[in-house]
């Protein structure tokens, strides 16, 4: 008996120990970016942007190229950590190619881009994009705002490993400026130190013949706290909306809000029971002068619970789909259409949202 209390407690305290030297590493390495950084601006575009002049712009939630219909992920309910094997992660990024050099867009702003992680087998997915699509808009200029920057994240099993993620933007656009905002976290010390420090992305266009500047905010807003985090990131984006629109720029907000606007029809898409829940976004409590747009005939999310490929019924009332990704712009931005590319989620958890629209 004594012998195997003597096992029992070297167990533990072997255990305490290894437990005690990762979240001893984990607070060491934490990333604590600054409030507000410059980000580094990257090629050279040769074009400003016009008033009256018809631009697209795309903004897309890339899953970090693991994301496809072929997956489901412990964190929504499902049981995968590693969700796809290199070939498949190549294999979504060629059809994120696909998608780019059907639309032909002028500017992209990407959510959940892999820059060197594990679970993307360290493949640097904006360097991919430039390196196999000769589409100019790849070929301009770019940015890049981190907001997973973790040595190694140790849960669950098997563990995720090293994440090195975050926004980018892509344009064949001159750009003047770039700054990475940070965003409120809600999670406290040890969650913190391997959770997403999320940020708002904020680059600004010099517009030609104008003092005024074209402000695109691209976001990934937080999805798996219980809901004040999204309250403290959507009230800081409102912020910085005012500020711009105070200014006189011209402003669009773009990317995965993971909350539905309230001014969005989503009865297409009824909440399953036990199911995450998006957040919602009160229009009315934002300046009058911003619109709010989202395409509600094509859900641009789905739920990760199961894999959607083995799923037997891919309907509405037999999977869990969302409305979450979308555009905010200030009246001077004339908008020309909005909608979502149904791509069936082959090779991400999200469709593409594209924006048309003129500078006034």
């Amino acid at each position: 008996m004594k012998k195997a209390i003597r096992v029992i407690t070297v167990f533990f305290i072997m255990a305490f120990l290894v437990v005690g030297t990762v979240v001893g590493f984990l607070t060491v390495d934490e990333y604590n970016p600054k409030d507000v950084e410059t980000l580094e601006i990257n090629g050279d575009a040769k074009s400003r942007i016009k008033t009256g002049e018809s631009v697209t712009l795309l903004s897309w939630n890339l899953g970090y190229g693991a994301l496809g219909d072929n997956a489901d992920f412990f964190m929504d309910g499902g049981r995968m950590v590693y969700t796809a094997d290199k070939e498949r992660v190549l294999s979504n990024l060629e059809g994120d190619i696909e998608e780019f050099n059907k639309i032909s867009p002028d500017i992209i702003c990407t959510q959940e881009t892999d820059r060197n992680s594990d679970r993307s087998y360290f493949i640097d997915e904006m360097e991919y994009f430039m390196s196999n699509s000769g589409l100019s808009v790849l070929h301009g200029e770019n940015v890049f705002a981190p907001n997973l920057k973790v040595a190694f994240i140790p849960l669950p099993v098997p563990p995720i490993g090293k994440v090195y993620s975050g926004l980018s933007l892509f344009s064949r656009y001159d750009i003047a400026s770039a700054q990475r905002l940070k965003l409120p976290c809600p999670f406290k010390w040890p969650l913190r130190t391997f959770n997403l420090k999320r940020c708002l992305e904020i680059v600004k266009f010099p517009v030609e013949g104008s003092d005024k500047e074209l402000v695109i905010i691209n976001l990934h807003l937080e999805a798996y706290d219980s809901g004040e985090g999204k309250v403290a990131q959507a009230k800081m984006l409102k912020e910085v909306l005012d500020a711009e629109i105070e200014k006189g720029n011209y402003v669009i907000a773009s990317g995965d809000y993971n909350q539905v606007f309230s001014s969005t029809d989503i009865s297409a898409y009824p909440v399953h029971e036990g199911l995450w829940e998006a957040g919602r976004i009160e229009v009315d409590e934002f300046n009058s002068d911003l619109t709010f747009w989202a395409d509600n005939s094509v859900p641009s999310c789905r739920s990760l619970d199961r894999v959607l490929s083995l799923a037997p019924d891919r309907s509405p009332e037999g999977f869990q789909y969302y409305v979450i990704d979308g555009f905010i712009t200030s009246s001077n931005v004339d908008v020309e259409s909005v909608h979502t590319d149904n791509l069936s989620f082959v090779t991400s958890d999200h469709n593409p949202v594209i924006l048309k629209f003129k500078l006034k």
